[in-house]
């Protein structure tokens, strides 16, 4: 009986856990938009599998923050919001930034061998015309990068702060900034831990990520002066 209950247990978290990739899936590929209500049994039809696995999805998903569940109206993706993304770029940059000194004096030929992968497959999909490969590949940099520290904890959370924007923002948004800066920034930052030139290598991804940061608010703010003329 307890075999039988353990299994039931585990075919039920097994479902969950597909449910929750199969929507992040859809967040990711932009097949859900910000404010679109998430009808758990369209999702569950789409999934192949019942509403209850999907129903548990959604609740993890709500506890991270990706998607807002409302009395009597259920789970809906946010539109885009302000704040949450200066938030996050703000994090962002205080966090990766202060990783940096531990990167350089952990570094090691292996170890900027693996930067430098993650480097030159972002440089060689940075002329790519699907946004979404050079985002993972945009993303991909940075990880690596912040795993050369050690930090895994910080790694954990530098993964959540992607996923933030990653699943609830387009890639339209988030690629406002020119492909070609963002691939020279990225040279300069690798250039810098390379030759272990600490100040070099801290101003050049601050100033990376706020330039790209700057770029996603810009283009937030017009989607929101759009909105307001259209309501007009």
């Amino acid at each position: 009986m307890e075999n039988k209950r353990g299994l039931r247990e585990n075919r039920s978290q097994d479902l969950a856990k597909r449910a929750y990739a199969g929507i992040r899936q859809m967040l990711f590929f932009g097949e859900i938009s910000p404010g679109q209500r998430l009808r758990y049994r369209d999702l569950a039809h789409r999934l192949g599998m019942s509403p209850t696995p999907v129903i548990q999805a959604l609740r993890w998903l709500e506890f991270q923050g990706l998607v807002r569940h409302e009395v009597n109206r259920g789970y809906s993706l946010e539109p885009p919001h302000y704040e949450e993304v200066c938030e996050v770029y703000e994090l962002r940059e205080a966090l990766e930034v202060s990783l940096l000194p531990r990167t350089i004096r952990r570094r090691s030929r292996r170890e900027l061998g693996r930067l430098r992968k993650a480097l030159e497959e972002h440089l060689e999909v940075s002329g790519e015309g699907f946004m979404k490969r050079r985002l993972l590949k945009d993303m991909e940099f940075h990880l690596t990068l912040a795993e050369l520290s050690g930090g895994e904890i910080a790694c954990r959370i530098l993964r959540y702060l992607f996923d933030l924007l990653y699943l609830k923002y387009t890639a339209e948004v988030l690629f406002a900034s020119p492909m070609a800066s963002v691939a020279e920034d990225h040279l300069r930052i690798f250039s810098a831990v390379e030759t272990g030139d600490l100040a070099q290598a801290q101003e050049a991804l601050s100033a990376h990520i706020r330039t790209v940061r700057d770029h996603v608010l810009g283009v937030i703010r017009r989607g929101m002066r759009e909105r307001e003329m259209v309501s007009l």
